[in-house]
This record gives C-alpha cells, sequence and structure tokens, in this order.
C-alpha cells in the first residue's frame, strides 16, 4: 500500500525535513534535531504539521446520541466551542482509538481521531450510525479528512505569535475550548486552545486550499518569537514528559481503558442517568473487581534509556511487564517511560527494573506528568 503525503509535503521538503512513514503517510520526523526542536518548544514555540490526522463531521438531532453510544466521555457536558478528550470502547476490553469531541452546535460535532485508525474508526462509529436517524431528519456523518490541514503551535510563547493572525483573545481563551474565525485572512479557520505537547499552545483547523497561506502566515508572526518547524520525532519526547498516552504503544485494541488511567474519562452515569456506551457494562465490573495491572510512569535511577518492549522486572529479574513508551527526556536529562505493572507495584516510589541488553537498570515509578509545570489535561 502507498503512502499518503500531507498538502504540504513539497513546503516540508523544500525547508529541510527528513521524511519518513508514519501511520500511513509520509511525515516530517525532523527539521534540524530533535534536541533543538524538543527545547524550541518547551521554551519558546514552534509549529508542527499534523495534517495526517482524521476528521470527521456529525450532524443531525441524532449526532449527541451517536457519540455518547461510541465514546466513554460524557459529550452531553459539553457546550458550544468546548473540546472534550474521550475514547471509543471496542467491545472486548480494549479501545478502538482515543479521540478528541468537538462541540460545533447542539446537532454538529467534530470528531478528531488518529491518523492511523482513520478508516477503523470510521467503520466502527458507522455501523452504529443508522440507530440514531431520527423521522426526517437523517444523521449526517462526513469524513474530512483529506480535506483538511491540521497545525500544532505550541510553546509559552505561541499565544504571542500568533496574536497578529486574530481577533480572538489567545490568552483569555480557556483549555479544551475553541473558536471558528478569521485567521490569517482566512475565513472558518478553527482556533483550539488543545496540544499534545505540554508547553500549551494552540491547534489550527483549515481547509487544504488555506493551508500554505496559513503555515506561512504563521511562520511570518512567529518570527520575533523564534518560531520554528518542529517534527515527529520532537512530538514524541514532548508528549512522554507531559505524560500523554500515544494509540498503538499505551492503548490498543488489547489494552483496558481503565488500566492505562481512562477511568477520568469513562462516565457510566450522566446527568440523565445511566451512560449505556459500548462495553459499559463489563468495564464497569472490571472497575467493581479491582484492576489486576496498572500503566505507570518511571524514571530512570541508573543510567540508561528504555525503549519500547524492554521488560519491566523486580529486582531478582522476575518480568512483570514491558515498556510502553519510553526515552531520554531532553528537559529532564534522564530516561524516563511508561509501563504496565502489577496494581502492587504501581505506587510512587516503588522501585522497578529496566531489562536492557541483559542488564537490570533501577527504575522508580513516579507520578505522571513527568514535568509539573504547564498545562496538562
Amino acid at each position: 500500500m502507498s503512502l499518503k503525503t500531507v498538502p504540504l509535503d513539497a513546503v516540508h521538503r523544500a525547508l529541510g525535513a527528513k521524511i519518513v512513514p508514519f501511520a500511513g503517510y509520509e511525515m516530517p520526523v525532523r527539521y534540524s534535531s530533535d534536541l533543538d526542536e524538543h527545547n524550541t518548544v518547551r521554551n519558546a514555540v514552534g509549529i508542527f504539521d499534523v495534517s495526517h490526522m482524521g476528521e470527521f463531521i456529525l450532524k443531525g438531532e441524532g449526532a449527541l446520541d451517536l457519540i455518547q453510544r461510541v465514546s466513554a466521555n460524557d459529550a452531553s457536558a459539553l457546550y458550544d466551542g468546548k473540546v472534550q478528550y474521550s475514547y471509543l470502547p471496542n467491545d472486548r476490553g480494549g479501545a478502538v482509538d482515543d479521540l478528541l469531541v468537538y462541540r460545533i452546535s447542539a446537532t454538529e460535532y467534530m470528531l478528531v481521531v488518529n491518523a492511523s485508525n482513520i478508516e477503523k474508526d470510521w467503520n466502527w462509529i458507522s455501523q452504529y450510525a443508522a440507530e440514531y436517524d431520527r423521522p426526517g431528519a437523517p444523521l449526517e456523518m462526513v469524513n474530512v479528512s483529506d480535506d483538511m490541514c491540521l497545525f500544532a503551535v505550541q510553546g509559552p510563547l505561541a499565544a504571542k505569535a500568533l496574536q497578529p493572525l486574530t481577533n480572538v483573545l489567545l490568552d483569555s481563551m480557556s483549555y479544551y475550548t475553541f473558536e471558528k474565525t478569521d485567521f490569517a485572512g482566512m475565513a472558518n479557520v478553527i482556533v483550539s486552545a488543545t496540544g499534545y505537547t505540554g508547553a500549551g499552545g494552540f491547534e489550527i483547523y483549515v481547509s487544504n486550499h488555506q493551508a500554505e497561506a496559513v503555515w506561512n502566515a504563521i511562520l511570518e508572526a512567529g518570527k520575533p518569537y523564534g518560531i520554528k518547524p518542529i517534527g515527529l520525532g520532537a512530538r514524541d519526547t514532548l508528549r512522554l514528559e507531559a505524560g500523554f498516552c500515544l494509540y498503538g504503544n499505551d492503548i490498543t485494541d488489547d489494552i483496558s481503558p481503565l488500566e492505562a488511567g481512562l477511568g477520568w474519562v469513562t462516565k457510566f452515569t450522566t446527568g440523565s442517568g445511566s451512560h449505556d456506551f459500548v462495553n459499559a457494562p463489563a468495564l464497569k465490573a472490571q472497575k467493581e473487581a479491582g484492576l489486576t495491572r496498572k500503566l505507570v510512569g518511571f524514571s530512570m535511577i541508573d543510567r540508561g534509556i528504555p525503549r519500547s518492549h524492554y521488560e519491566l522486572c523486580t529486582a531478582d529479574g522476575t518480568v512483570v511487564g514491558e515498556v510502553t513508551s519510553g526515552t531520554q527526556s531532553p528537559t529532564l536529562g534522564k530516561g524516563i517511560g511508561m509501563g504496565y505493572v502489577p496494581t502492587d507495584l504501581s505506587k510512587p516510589g516503588t522501585e522497578i527494573f529496566v531489562k536492557v541488553r541483559d542488564k537490570l537498570l533501577k527504575a522508580e515509578v513516579v507520578k505522571m506528568p513527568f514535568l509539573k509545570s504547564g498545562k496538562s489535561v
């Protein structure tokens, strides 16, 4: 199967980006170095092109009820301009995907899903859609993934860098809210106070035909603040420092969302009563019985870098789990990671060991996020 390209592929190549396969796309992994790009976002401002992400529009009187059926969080709590983090439970105890839900109006929502899961998510949600048609008011689902670009402008200087491009007062936008507005001379742009770095910032949704002009306008407006284009390499280290899970690593079709720490977005009741989402009874029973393992964050005490699939052990070498995400933290200057361990080993301060090339390296379970500063979910 051939790889897709994002609409600004030629722009990234002209900027000197190293292009790699990711989630079915050719994507920029770095422009300069992962360390430089990571520090740029942590300390100033950077721009990511994450147009590989998927977007679905759901319209109709039954749109909310469909979202309530397929997602675990309580979307009835949303109001116009509000964003919600959620996940799609499958019917066997795992998650189809994690996603963002945007309420545009009471009868129109946008779902933002992971690039690698666009087709899977579309098919999963579609199988329930017909139940939520209303007489004379059919439910409309539109996959606009190929028609939209998404730029993530992240870092402590993001609001200052973007402010000349919009009349929206960016500094006063609450976390996880959005506005549909004029931006960089373009109409109907979604400016969202969301992100995947823990550094604060905004995500900008534009139509493909607006994309290059908006990208260039952001880079120009950000020049006084040292803005740089940022690749997927730094995106991964930034999200891990912030304690954000990555679907396919820390969340999968076969891992319980409750074990993954997503109990806070698993709402078994709503303001109007019980929340009958997919597989709710099984997840509720698991919660009541108690979890046998949990996703934890850990930081290395011994020198070493944890990598995905490295074994997690006790002091005597007994394997108790494996690393799901791991890296050398540029900000903290040490190895950090996530992994699943038995519940009795999940308390912060617990000593565990990472097996690296047949050596047991000491680590400590810590509370996430790894970085305490900045905004976090």
